[in-house]
């Protein structure tokens, strides 16, 4: 690779997030923990959708793809901090730099894709219930779920495409403990203005318009509702608040990440550690703790995880 890019950088060196023996015990535990918490809390609710035929529903079965997605967004980098941390001198090579920076984009293509999906879904239980499942058929939620891969993948590639041909010749070090394009582009022995505008334009200004269209169509449900009747508002004010609420925890790291014109390292780490660890162990416990059916389903899977194990 290169050679074919011309480049004579074959590594990148990432940032090291302790210094002292201590943090690095409590960020091993931090990362450890959280890491656990974000495999066991997405898989637990993916395996309850699967095995519960009351679940089998447009909602829950996004659910189940946005755990995935959490799962699978947290592993292209927190593994590899973990591993690290009590590493003297912390780097990557040039492939699983590559590597790492096309799948978060692809993951969070994904999700952003999702969140979209699952907004709708939500817009026409609460606004057009009569007509709930002649809309969110199995079809339309297999073609939701196609297209959200296909846009991630297609949101990745065209910043891979670019970012993969760049020159590399002078300074290799990312300056965060992961590789993400916006980082990986200054490092270029060439002017990348625009290529930077490109990137802030595909992850940056995309995230943040389509953070204000969800929060919007929240607003506008919660209007629709209100004309109805006031029990009605606040059941679905229940039920959208988590949706805004893990809308805000994907979304606002995002913005700052791609869109802030004055980014500082502290900062920046604080919202990848949010984006990568907080929001995915998050999740599972937002969609689930303020949801009746999907409490129920968890303890039937729990008991009947149990009793297999008493049996055997």
């Amino acid at each position: 690779m290169d050679q074919i890019n011309g480049s004579v950088v074959t590594e990148f060196v990432l940032l090291g997030l302790a210094q002292s023996v201590g943090m690095q015990l409590f960020l091993f535990f931090f990362f450890f923990l959280f890491y656990l918490g974000i495999i066991l809390g997405n898989l637990f609710i993916v395996f309850t959708v699967i095995f519960d035929p009351h679940l089998h529903s447009p909602m829950y079965i996004l659910l189940a793809n946005l755990s995935l997605i959490d799962l699978g967004l947290s592993s292209t980098t927190v593994p590899r901090v973990i591993s690290d941390l009590f590493s003297d001198y912390q780097v990557i090579s040039f492939h699983n730099c590559m590597i790492q920076m096309f799948f978060i984009h692809v993951m969070g293509g994904v999700e952003m894709v999702l969140l979209i999906a699952m907004a709708y879904d939500r817009y026409t239980a609460i606004c057009k219930p009569l007509h709930y499942l002649t809309i969110m058929n199995p079809k339309m939620c297999t073609f939701l779920v196609l297209a959200a891969w296909v846009i991630g993948v297609t949101h990745a590639v065209s910043q891979f495409v670019f970012v993969i041909n760049l020159p590399f010749c002078g300074s290799n070090n990312v300056g965060n403990f992961y590789c993400d394009f916006p980082r990986v582009i200054k490092l270029a022995c060439m002017h990348t203005y625009q290529l930077e505008f490109v990137v802030i334009a595909n992850s940056g200004f995309i995230s943040m318009a389509t953070f204000f269209f969800l929060i919007i169509s929240y607003v506008f449900i919660l209007l629709t509702v209100r004309q109805h009747s006031s029990t009605d508002l606040s059941r679905a004010f229940f039920t959208l608040s988590a949706h805004i609420t893990a809308v805000v925890l994907f979304f606002a790291p995002c913005m700052f990440l791609y869109v802030w014109p004055f980014p500082t390292k502290s900062l920046d780490t604080f919202f990848a550690i949010v984006d990568f660890v907080v929001t995915p162990v998050l999740n599972p416990a937002i969609y689930t703790l303020r949801n009746k059916d999907m409490r129920l389903a968890m303890r039937k899977l729990g008991r009947r995880v149990v009793s297999s194990r008493e049996m055997i």
